[in-house]
């Protein structure tokens, strides 16, 4: 093995030492703090010329990077222990921290959108400034699309309690609930993540009553939760109002750099092929001997046998099979593994869910998830691996230039999922456990396809009726349960009505639309999949190429300049779903 004894916590010493209580951190907020009363003043008196711009935005970017330093840290601190209430207070306070840095760049922009077209492209032929230019281009165009600067700078300031305190409450809500259950004659209670763990049971018995409590503590929250859901989305809706925006998804299609006739493309490709993974559905109920599959039957294993990992055996599982298609992703996560960048323990108190965040000062990333060695956690364990080093590939370039959006971020995450997967499959050692693997795979898919499907028809139909007033929990129910039994072609006996309630992503404030970006994301990886096994380990860098240049070009560009297909055509999204089609032919197959 080349990896052994690992530690399953993270080390955030090396990026501030004393956690929450850090001087280390305090220094660096107070720096910020005085970087933005010079940038503010800086921006305030700028009169354009080309060196002044260079000045200004090496500011800029200098403040960005050490501002999500510590939004990084403190986020970390809040994940990894839900009670500490020291780290929820400096989130706060970073948050106004961003909101002022975020009401200087509005100014900026303004002043930006004032620079005569001439002028503006010649400085943009600079070598500091060219390299950031697609960004800069970027802003400048959505400059004039916006408010006036005081307007938008008021909704800046107000969004800090008005808007993104509603998500801490939310994060508040979810630290405070604790899950009572019953199991093999023990009391327990379980935190949000572990009961969702616990979900995954073989036992039935136990996912129905871990389930049936789980649902009863979202019913409790539910006021709390909707209160929440409905000033976030009311504040958007207000927002976009005022800005003459007609389209709920034009601020998301924006951030996430595509068009509107791309996600179109991208769902009527789905719609039109969900048919083997309903057949698949059926399939895996009967095999559990259930005339159909209710909620809480979607991500159960087909079988009760052993097939665990413990954490040095998925470490060196990873590292082994990325080495197959790229010696730099699998050096760069071993790296991960011995400096002990990655949270994984299986402990109460943590936030449920994983991410991996950067700390663009120090050059590092850190992973947080809750493993317990099943074949999901080998997955979810390898696609944030797949994110940091999307990171990594982009640490020697500007940090505009690195700023790439949700969609293009699940590339990198999901290919390096693809990869360990399907290597897992390819080495199963016997029938029962290939059909478990080829089983997981195929949950994935039915998550992209139908349970993130479920998400966007959800959050676009809730977003429409929230203009006409307050949308009461009966109906955030109604609503959820409609567009489950549609993204699941009605083939679930039972739903989860309260999905609205227990899914962070629809309380995140800082990305609106935080669903339809991971089934992009997984169908573009699988796209580029595809090309990486016939080209092996030669396609590294292609691939790397490709990641660079992520946050330069909007994804119809990026496509054609590395993949030389056409995102805005159903046709290039077919072939990503056939790649996912075929795990399900053989699972098939295999359970006859």
């Amino acid at each position: 093995m080349l990896l052994q004894g690992l530690r399953e916590s993270w080390d955030l010493d090396s990026i501030f030492s004393g956690g929450s209580r850090s001087e280390e951190l305090l220094s660096a907020i107070s720096s910020i703090e005085a970087q933005l009363a010079a940038l503010n003043k800086k921006v305030e008196d700028f009169q354009f010329s080309k060196e002044s711009f260079q000045v200004i935005m090496k500011d800029v970017q200098e403040t960005a990077a050490l501002l999500n330093e510590c939004i990084s840290y403190v986020g970390c601190l809040a994940a990894q222990d839900v009670n500490d209430k020291q780290a929820l207070n400096l989130r706060g306070k970073l948050e106004s921290m961003n909101a002022a840095y975020t009401t200087i760049l509005v100014l900026l922009d303004n002043k930006m959108a004032e620079i005569p077209d001439e002028e503006w492209n010649e400085a943009l032929q600079s070598e500091y400034l060219s390299s950031i230019a697609f960004s800069l281009n970027e802003r400048r165009n959505l400059a004039s699309q916006k408010l006036s600067y005081e307007q938008e700078a008021l909704m800046n300031d107000l969004a800090v309690d008005g808007y993104h305190s509603w998500s801490t409450l939310y994060d508040t809500v979810v630290g405070k609930i604790g899950i009572e259950v019953e199991l093999n004659g023990k009391n327990e209670t379980l935190s949000v993540g572990q009961a969702e763990n616990r979900m995954t049971s073989a036992d039935r018995q136990e996912r129905e009553t871990v389930f049936a409590k789980y649902t009863e503590a979202w019913d409790q929250q539910g006021d709390y939760c909707a209160e929440a859901l409905n000033h976030i989305a009311g504040f958007r809706n207000s927002l976009y109002k005022h800005r003459k925006w007609d389209e709920v998804l034009k601020e998301p299609l924006d951030i996430n750099r595509m068009s509107a006739d791309t996600l179109n493309a991208m769902w009527q490709a789905i719609e039109e092929n969900k048919g083997l993974f309903v057949s698949y559905l059926d399939r895996k109920a009967s095999l559990l001997g259930l005339d159909k599959l209710s909620w809480h039957d979607v991500d159960a294993p087909l079988s009760s046998a052993d097939s665990k990992m413990s954490y040095d055996e998925a470490a060196n599982f990873i590292v082994e099979q990325f080495q197959s298609f790229s010696p730099k992703m699998a050096e760069f996560s071993k790296q991960a593994f011995e400096k002990q960048w990655i949270e994984a323990e299986d402990r109460t108190g943590k936030r449920p869910g994983g991410f991996c965040t950067g700390f663009p000062v120090k050059n590092e990333t850190r992973i947080f998830m809750t493993f317990s060695g099943t074949p999901s956690n080998v997955s979810t364990l390898a696609h944030e691996l797949g994110h940091a080093f999307h990171s990594y590939v982009m640490e020697d370039m500007p940090y505009l230039a690195t700023d790439y959006a949700m969609n293009v971020a699940e590339t990198a995450s999901t290919f390096a999922e693809m990869v360990v997967s399907d290597a897992a499959v390819k080495t199963a050692k016997t029938k029962e456990e290939k059909i478990a693997l080829l089983e997981d795979k195929a949950q994935r898919s039915v998550a992209f396809f139908m349970n993130i499907h479920a998400r966007f028809l959800f959050e676009t139909r809730f977003y429409e009726e929230r203009k006409k007033g307050l949308v009461p929990v009966e109906r955030l129910n109604e609503l959820m349960a409609e567009a489950q039994k549609e993204a699941f072609c009605g083939s679930l006996e039972s739903y989860h009505p309260y999905f609205w309630a227990s899914k962070l992503h629809f309380y995140i404030t800082d990305v609106p639309f935080y669903n339809f970006p991971y089934t992009f994301g997984y169908l573009f990886s699988a796209c580029i999949y595809a090309i990486a096994k016939i080209e092996g380990s030669s396609f590294e860098e292609k691939y790397i190429a490709l990641l660079r240049d992520t946050a330069s070009m909007t994804v119809e560009e990026l496509a054609m300049k590395h993949l030389n297909e056409d995102v805005t055509k159903p046709a290039f999204w077919k072939k990503g779903i056939e790649v996912a089609m075929e795990d399900v032919k053989e699972f098939l197959d295999l359970t006859k």
